[in-house]
């Protein structure tokens, strides 16, 4: 019996089990040989795919944003509007069949744009190399899915059921559970507040299928036991994702207000080329990018070409501005002067571990021991 029938099998009796007090326990053991299977479709043991296939690009500039929907959803046409790259656009189904890279220029920063083929249910699975897209998608800084207004809410639950599937969690942050494996003891729950989801039975059954005997399990918050098996697995990938509803001159104007509210959310149109500044606001916004204008001792600042940092990368700080000019920079450092947002007080003399805000201007002084 291969993966997929297997995972197929559970899938039907985890459907047809009741959920209440008295089937958690089980429920709990099928979710756990469930991650197991999908684990290996995630890092599937042996070779990889074949080179040369259209899925390998190259990371390049500040981030990497994947953009990712149903076929003929304007995925194309929006790369086409924000970069200068010129993907083939058509009225029919499945016009993308590799991934296209653009660059989007946005506050002097490099953004990567990729183009994904359209992803169709049962992606996870292997349908319409969706395992290829979503490993591209798991790669990226932030995800933007790509939804057709009037079928959005249908079209946004079954995407992320996919992302789900291979590993990929939208706009959710890492679970507050601390695993310490020990040598002996057995296993010790604990929890820093009231658990409504997870109990000591449950957490011993879960470890016991991943052959975990003895290990200290303390949760900070009211986690549930998929987040227990997402941080047992560790292969979990939680993204940033904006909802990108295109085709809004087709929806009525209640229904765009709506949409726009929600969380997470922005509304455009390719066609009309309606919102984009909002659109590259928030993925400049996601991204936690920022600009770092550097000055030379008696000169002014350099504001042609800033240092762009970002809290999803290497950070935000000091040190990672030194990191970006070179190297060893970090090593002769002694001290910073800051002028902006990020100051107490203007100019303000910092260290290497400062966070530094958007459109700061720094001065960096070497040790005058390494000068000489």
């Amino acid at each position: 019996m291969g993966i997929g029938e297997k995972i197929k099998e559970i899938e039907t009796e985890m459907a047809r089990t009741q959920k209440n007090k008295a089937t958690e326990f089980h429920l709990g053991l099928l979710k756990a040989r469930l991650a197991k299977l999908r684990a290996q479709l995630i890092e599937p043991s042996g070779k990889g795919g074949k080179p040369g296939d259209g899925f390998d690009v190259q990371k390049f500039g500040n981030a990497r944003v994947a953009m990712i929907g149903f076929p003929s959803v304007g995925k194309s046409t929006l790369l086409n509007a924000l970069t200068e790259t010129k993907s083939e656009v058509n009225a029919m189904e499945f016009t993308t069949l590799t991934c296209i890279p653009g660059v989007i220029q946005y506050n002097d920063a490099k953004i990567q744009l990729l183009d994904l083929p359209g992803i169709i249910e049962g992606a996870a699975d292997g349908r319409g190399k969706g395992r290829q897209v979503i490993a591209v998608a798991r790669s990226s800084d932030l995800l933007l899915m790509v939804l057709e207004a009037g079928k959005g809410e249908e079209q946004r639950r079954k995407l992320t059921k996919e992302m789900e599937k291979m590993g990929i969690r939208l706009n959710k942050s890492k679970p507050r559970i601390d695993i310490t494996i020990q040598k002996t003891g057995g296993v010790k729950f604990n929890s820093t507040i009231a658990m409504t989801h997870l109990n000591e039975k449950v957490v011993r059954s879960i470890l016991h299928e991943y052959k975990i005997h003895n290990a200290d399990i303390l949760c900070r918050e009211d986690a549930t036991v998929d987040d227990l098996i997402d941080v047992i697995e560790g292969n979990i990938k939680y993204l940033k994702c904006v909802y990108v509803y295109n085709k809004i001159d087709t929806i009525s104007i209640e229904d765009i207000d709506e949409l726009a509210r929600r969380p997470n959310s922005a509304v455009i149109s390719c066609e009309m080329k309606l919102n984009f500044d909002y659109l590259l606001d928030r993925i400049w916004e996601e991204l936690s990018l920022i600009r770092v204008y550097t000055k030379k001792k008696n000169q002014g600042p350099d504001f042609n070409e800033p240092l762009i940092l970002t809290s999803g990368r290497n950070g935000c700080t000091v040190r990672s501005c030194c990191e970006q000019i070179h190297r060893d920079l970090v090593k002769d450092f002694n001290y910073a002067v800051v002028w902006g947002r990020s100051c107490k007080f203007n100019p303000q003399r910092v260290g290497l571990n400062h966070i530094l805000a958007d459109e700061d201007v720094i001065q960096i002084y070497k040790s005058s021991s390494k000068k000489k």
